[in-house]
């Protein structure tokens, strides 16, 4: 090879198509030249002259080389798949709310701005932050999922941290915790309301420093980490009720998202309907459902306390059950088919005026009052009847000072 060596080909071969594995073969060995081949991307490096018996170990060598490249050919695809789902425009509606939303995930997923998701359960904040990692410069690295409300609070700790080995009872080995595999990348902290007051206190210490000891160890770990928090709790009532630390909530704050009900992107609902029904009927390998006018109408108009979750595994059911024929009002579970409710009617103005927030908040008590009787004090329920999320009824409640009258007895429980 005049004028080029066969170090400077290996770069040449590594800049051009990485996920080639170079082998070097040469009559000119030595340690220092192999730790400089495999230092320019050279998968390993062989020394002339090798026998013939050699030749099985080469054909190995050679297989896993190529085994090698087609992982991180593969691996390169999945990337690229992943960052072309999570594109903005493959996030499905068109509704003013929604649109506000994906607004500000375009402003901030370029940042390293620590973010607060917020919103109803099965809303899509995880979509959201899936979307805020794989538009960012990050996206080539790991995004890691914790859900804090998933995982008891002793084992939680080393979970996000990591542990040295004899920390504790079985800790046999070392550990890396999730903090330190999303080094370079996006760590998402799901249910960050449920973390207990402890380990609140250590969480905020990595956000302020992006440093933390493992479990049972003395040593500083130093990560190049983005933070997106999630939660369907309202962490401004759960500072007051002292549950949640002011200190964190304003470092996890420093961008908030809010994601909108469906209730409240109403628009959206045929769009999603039909994309449940497409990818459903793909997956289960069946012609794509047909849905009828009057069932999609009774859909659109239903509160869905679940939100998107609840519309997919709704969509789901109807696939499998009817999907062999066109789905109509009366296939739907039982509870979507209700009629929406009357709409209310003003009260009449007198001429000398009124308190507009007099009569708002008394319109609001008696609905609220009149959810809470239909349930017998059930306040999950009351919610699903309100399209509330729970945590705000119980707020309206506490604020209003409303009980429940007891009748012949004490007070009924509620749950």
């Amino acid at each position: 090879m005049p004028g080029l060596s066969g170090l400077e080909l290996v770069r040449q071969i590594h800049e051009l198509s990485p996920d080639l594995p170079c082998i070097v073969i040469t009559g000119y060995g030595g340690a220092q030249q192999s730790v400089e081949a495999l230092r320019a991307g050279a998968f390993w490096y062989l020394e002339k002259p090798f026998e013939q018996q050699h030749l099985d170990a080469v054909r190995r060598l050679v297989d896993q080389a190529i085994e090698l490249g087609r992982l991180k050919a593969e691996n390169r695809m999945l990337q690229h798949q992943l960052r072309s789902k999570y594109r903005f425009e493959n996030i499905i509606g068109n509704s003013p709310a929604l649109r506000a939303v994906l607004d500000i995930v375009a402003k901030v997923a370029d940042s390293d701005s620590t973010v607060l998701v917020t919103g109803e359960s099965g809303t899509g904040k995880e979509l959201i932050a899936r979307a805020l990692h794989y538009n960012s410069r990050r996206s080539e690295r790991m995004f890691v999922t914790v859900n804090c409300g998933a995982i008891p609070e002793e084992l939680l700790e080393s979970e996000l941290f990591g542990h040295v080995r004899g920390a504790f009872t079985n800790a046999v080995n070392h550990r890396e915790g999730r903090f330190a595999v999303a080094h370079g990348g996006t760590i998402f902290l799901d249910e960050i309301g449920d973390m207990s007051p402890n380990l609140q206190v250590k969480l905020l210490r990595v956000i302020q420093e992006r440093s933390f000891e493992p479990v049972g160890s003395s040593k500083t770990v130093s990560v190049d980490v983005r933070v997106i928090a999630a939660t369907n709790q309202d962490l401004e009532l759960a500072i007051r009720e002292r549950r949640f630390r002011e200190d964190l909530f304003y470092r996890l704050n420093v961008i908030p998202i809010e994601v909108p009900p469906l209730r409240a992107r109403r628009d959206d609902i045929p769009l999603l309907v039909r994309h449940f029904l497409e990818t459903v009927s793909r997956e289960r390998e069946r012609p794509r459902a047909e849905l009828s006018r009057e069932a999609e109408e009774r859909l659109v108009h239903h509160s869905w306390p679940g939100n998107v979750r609840e519309l997919e595994n709704t969509i789901e059911r109807l696939v499998v059950l009817h999907g062999d024929r066109p789905i109509v009002a009366d296939d739907l579970p039982p509870g979507l088919g209700r009629a929406s409710a009357p709409p209310a009617v003003a009260p009449q103005l007198p001429s000398t005026g009124l308190s507009f927030r007099d009569v708002v908040e008394g319109f609001e008590t008696d609905l609220i009052l009149q959810a809470l009787e239909q349930t017998h004090w059930n306040k999950n329920r009351a919610a699903q009847l309100l399209g509330l999320n729970r945590t705000t009824l119980l707020e309206k409640i506490k604020k209003k000072g409303l009980e429940p009258i007891p009748r012949g007895g004490p007070a009924r429980s509620s749950c």
